[in-house]
């Protein structure tokens, strides 16, 4: 596989002399961060796409009415606060002073409201504070007022979604766009801005410190929550897509920080005085197995019931992480380990024996030999290694396999198509969720289930949909566990995707770079010495 080949070309690079990598000016001192991203930003709208670039991107650009801190509780960030009236159903936020976008207007509460029911049409978490909202007003321009249908306390919560799909705050005028419709002006209120003119798509990406943002007063930073100051004055994300030269050019000074160092590098990097390797993202990232309920052969789930019991998740696991479980794990079901949701599954470790038994059993699940269009993005390595395995497993459960190898961006541009795959379809693909994205219902996209509303893939199951809602609803802790027991169960039997076992990615930085905080990247907090 990928990984394995890699370790050949990267010991010569890793152990030769210095080497300047293209594209990355070196001298540009202690203001300017070099990052390698995982993949090009291929959508600059916040909530036009749930790829993680694009969250990052957010997270730099856009700033949030609430923030995340590192254990996922929420702060007041672009609010001054709030008060609760009507035993609940009726919260009163107000902004804080000092709130400018970077086009040099202000912030105003129409802003937020147009932005939040942007968001709230396209994310799972939004579509779920929409359903409890009768109305959101701006009575005046500090003001905004949230009227619900019923008590909802994950407000905070899903206001300050640090993570796929960012409620991020932009100017009404571009938050009164289609929400199926791309916005491609990018105008936030965050400590950086996005430097347009600069942008060289497959290559280079580029933000300045918005001198305007003021942050926080009060409270201690954390991910998203807290005082995010900008200490660097520029941010340049330099896209490489080989593992190795990326990993070059972090040991050689020519980039500061690899946001996904291959794990077959990790003990090259980590013999190095000026690196540290460290993983952020304590959640960790989940695999998953997606699939297109819209068209043959995945939208019978009888079939996705037999691709379920095919899958063996330490397979999937050691073609990103190795052998050596000391960055995954395997019996992940719905819910991540950790998440107290979380319950044990009843798939994941098949063997070839179990799959070729289910050659049969697929036969008789009404698979009459439909091409099924996999899509892999090559340039993503924990991605294409489990597309890699995942081929394998349809493949030997009998299925007439078309493998397309693409660069990620265009693989989160094909996936919104509906069409069939012999008018440019597709019928699954494999990615990633943070195990923060998946540590609740309300959260959880790939759980949710509600058809064309839905995500990319589009399961359509009213159990899945009623017992999230029961789910909201229930009461206490305790609860909440015996609702999440039976979406795991329901979802085992609708299958809307398929998680492949979890792994935690770790971060590797250059030692003169502190300060950078738990969570997903975010560029605020940290400063680089000279």
């Amino acid at each position: 596989m990928l990984r394995r080949d890699l370790l050949k070309t990267s010991a010569a690079l890793l152990g030769g002399s210095a080497l300047s990598m293209p594209g990355i000016a070196r001298a540009q001192g202690s203001k300017v961060l070099n990052f390698i991203p995982y993949a090009d930003v291929a959508v600059v709208d916040p909530t036009f796409s749930t790829a993680y670039t694009t969250r990052t991107h957010a997270l730099a650009v856009f700033d949030t009415l609430y923030g995340t801190d590192e254990n996922l509780q929420p702060h007041p960030q672009m609010v001054a606060g709030h008060v609760l009236e009507d035993d609940g159903l009726t919260w009163r936020m107000t902004l804080r002073d000092g709130l400018v976008f970077h086009d040099g207007s202000r912030v105003l509460a129409r802003d937020c409201v147009a932005s939040i029911r942007r968001w709230g049409a396209r994310d799972a978490f939004g579509q779920v504070v929409m359903d409890a909202t009768n109305e959101i007003t701006a009575p005046d321009d500090k003001t905004i007022v949230f009227r619900l249908k019923r008590p909802f306390p994950l407000l905070p919560l899903a206001l300050g979604r640090a993570s796929s799909l960012v409620p991020g705050i932009m100017p009404e005028r571009l938050a009164n766009t289609d929400p199926f419709k791309q916005v491609t002006e990018v105008v936030g209120s965050g400590p950086f801005r996005f430097v347009a003119d600069e942008r060289v798509p497959g290559a280079r990406v580029v933000y300045a410190k918005h001198t305007g943002y003021v942050p926080r007063p009060d409270g201690t930073a954390s991910y998203t929550a807290g005082p995010r100051a900008a200490y660097v004055d520029r941010v340049v994300f330099n896209v490489i897509t080989d593992p190795a030269t990326a990993a070059a050019a972090l040991q050689t000074g020519d980039a500061d920080w690899v946001e996904q160092p291959l794990i077959d590098l990790l003990p090259m990097l980590q013999r190095s005085r000026d690196i540290n390797v460290e993983i952020k993202d304590k959640t960790g990232m989940v695999g998953c197995f997606r699939f297109n309920h819209l068209q043959p052969p995945f939208n019978n789930p009888a079939i996705r019931r037999v691709v379920l019991q095919a899958v063996n998740q330490a397979d999937c696991m050691t073609s990103v992480a190795g052998a050596a479980p000391d960055y995954w794990q395997g019996d992940v079901g719905y819910f991540p380990p950790g998440s107290p949701m979380a319950t044990t599954p009843g798939f994941g470790k098949a063997d070839a024996a179990q799959r070729e038994k289910l050659k049969a059993a697929l036969a008789d699940a009404g698979y009459k030999g439909e091409r099924v269009v996999l899509l892999s993005g090559a340039d993503v390595p924990r991605i294409n290694a489990v597309c890699e395995v995942m081929r394998d497993v349809l493949v030997q459960i009998g299925m007439n396999v078309d493998f397309v190898a693409a660069d990620w961006g265009t693989v989160v541009s094909r996936i919104n198509s509906r069409e069939p795959v012999e008018k440019g379809g597709w019928s699954c693909y494999c990615t990633y969720w943070s195990g923060m994205d998946q540590w609740m219902p309300p959260s959880h996209t790939f759980l949710r289930a509600s058809g064309a509303r839905g995500a990319t893939g589009w399961p359509d199951s009213p159990e899945l949909e009623a017992l999230r809602n029961q789910w909201l609803l229930a009461d206490g802790e305790a609860a909440q566990k015996q609702v999440a027991a039976q979406l795991q169960a329901t979802a085992e039997q609708v299958v809307p995707y398929i998680p492949l076992g979890l792994f935690k990615q770790p971060i590797a930085y250059r030692k003169n770079i502190t300060g950078i905080l738990a969570g997903a990247p975010v560029f605020t907090n940290l400063r680089k010495e000279a």
